[in-house]
């Protein structure tokens, strides 16, 4: 495995892994995921590694990545076109959770993307479902990262953002793993910029990503929440070249070893 650098527009600092030997395959995180604490990326990686190569990276604000002192959406995607640019030429591009809105949007800036492949994008879209996130769900992150309990952003993150339920939130506060994803509280207003626009209940913006013409595979899992599930259908609806596919007994947590195969027969072909 291979660990290096790379440097975003705004002097950023971008830290990633590549593995493996092929046409070049980079994976965009969702909220929280940094490569210290995802062992289930770096299982992807290895899965997918002896046909393609294969980027992670940490998104700024988390892990060996550096921050600015302001966040925009458009700092984001220059992230991402700097990785692309150090793969080389046009690569795949997998997205997960708010990183698959991410990886649409690079794609609609016109970053240079042979393939696209998304998993559950997470969208709210009035089906009644689920309920929308509030007005103020943003600003709230902001605020409880900022205050003296962060944790209280990743709670918050997790019961309001993701509907995982309080008592279990709650539960993890002993585990291990907390104090990493503590640590990386102050980046989920940035997932929540990416995503709150269409968790907002209204139905999917029909323009946002008409310009994203590349083949587009739109995954779900069929033992995920219907919200979820509704989401995929209805951006699969609206995609110009989007195909959906359904893992069987996945939800949001995928399995890489079911993951694995669909990306590589998808960017394969």
């Amino acid at each position: 495995m291979h660990t290096g650098f790379v440097t975003s527009e705004d002097g950023t600092t971008i830290a990633y892994d590549r593995v493996g030997e092929g046409p070049p395959v980079v994976l965009v995180a969702g909220a929280i995921q940094h490569r210290a604490i995802d062992p289930s990326t770096g299982q992807l990686m290895e899965l997918l590694g002896p046909r393609f190569t294969v980027y992670r990276f940490d998104r700024r604000g988390r892990g060996d990545s550096t921050d600015a002192p302001s966040y925009a959406v458009e700092r984001e995607i220059e992230d991402l076109a700097a990785m692309i640019d150090s793969a080389g030429g046009s690569p795949f591009v997998f997205g997960g959770s708010s990183g698959a809105i991410l990886s649409l949007d690079a794609a609609a800036h016109g970053l240079p993307i042979a393939k696209l492949a998304l998993y559950e994008p997470p969208f709210a879209i009035g089906d009644d479902t689920r309920p929308p996130l509030a007005d103020d769900y943003v600003e709230r992150l902001r605020e409880l990262a900022a205050s003296d309990d962060r944790g209280a952003a990743v709670e918050y993150f997790m019961t309001e953002g993701a509907r995982a339920p309080a008592e279990v939130v709650a539960g993890m506060r002993t585990a291990p793993v907390w104090s990493a994803l503590v640590r990386v509280a102050h980046t989920l207003a940035y997932d929540g910029a990416i995503a709150a626009p269409t968790m907002s209940g209204k139905p999917l913006p029909t323009d946002r990503w008409s310009s994203v013409t590349v083949p587009t595979l739109v995954i779900d899992g069929d033992a995920s929440p219907d919200w979820m599930r509704n989401g995929v259908a209805a951006l699969t609806g609206i995609l110009p070249n989007a195909t959906q596919v359904s893992l069987p007994d996945q939800t949001h947590v995928v399995d890489p070893a079911v993951l694995a195969p669909v990306l590589e027969m998808f960017f394969g072909s």
